[in-house]
């Protein structure tokens, strides 16, 4: 039996850490609940279209993080309500996770709109140099740093095992239908 209230403390476990990581055991042991609960409570939100899943992209299992997955809301508003969290200061201290869930969501909402030719990933190595977003199309890989105040050029690690330029999407320049139009 799904309970009401273990979903909404499972969504405002995830609310507070949209674009990371989520280990389903630590889920499981903060919720006092089976981890395979937790799954299947995941894969609900999942196919009802509430949160989606970007798993890690690798070609070398050694170097790089293989089976995570970080965890997106389709409707940042959902986020936002969940952590009752609504000002627009650009000061707030979640702007950053705000601004890559909203930019990551319309990707995948645009991928999904042209039949999902794309396939979105984000990358970090066991050395912890990381990527927000890995876009993988026939034409290639582009890689994106998403950031809402721009710093360096992204990960060198990447751009040096896979060859591919990081890209920086950042508020002055958040036209995101040319991440999937240009692959």
């Amino acid at each position: 039996m799904k309970s009401p209230d273990l979903i909404r403390r499972l969504l405002q476990l995830l609310a507070h850490q949209a674009g990371n990581e989520v280990s389903v055991n630590e889920l499981a042991n903060h919720l006092q609940m089976a981890r395979n609960t937790v799954e299947r409570y995941l894969d609900l939100l999942e196919q009802t279209f509430v949160i989606f899943r970007l798993p890690a992209f690798s070609t070398n299992p050694r170097k790089e993080i293989t089976k995570s997955r970080k965890v997106f809301f389709w409707d940042t508003g959902i986020r936002n309500a969940l952590l009752d969290a609504f000002s627009p200061d650009e000061q707030r201290p979640d702007i950053g996770a705000l601004w890559e869930n909203w930019v990551i969501a319309e990707v995948a909402k645009q991928n999904l709109l042209l039949g999902s030719p794309c396939e979105l990933f984000f990358w970090r190595s066991r050395a912890r140099s990381e990527v927000d977003l890995v876009v993988k199309a026939e034409a290639g890989l582009r890689a994106f740093e998403i950031k809402w105040n721009p710093r360096g050029a992204g990960s060198a690690a990447f751009r040096n095992t896979y060859g591919v330029p990081i890209e920086s999407i950042g508020p002055a320049e958040p036209f995101v239908a040319e991440v999937l139009t240009r692959t």
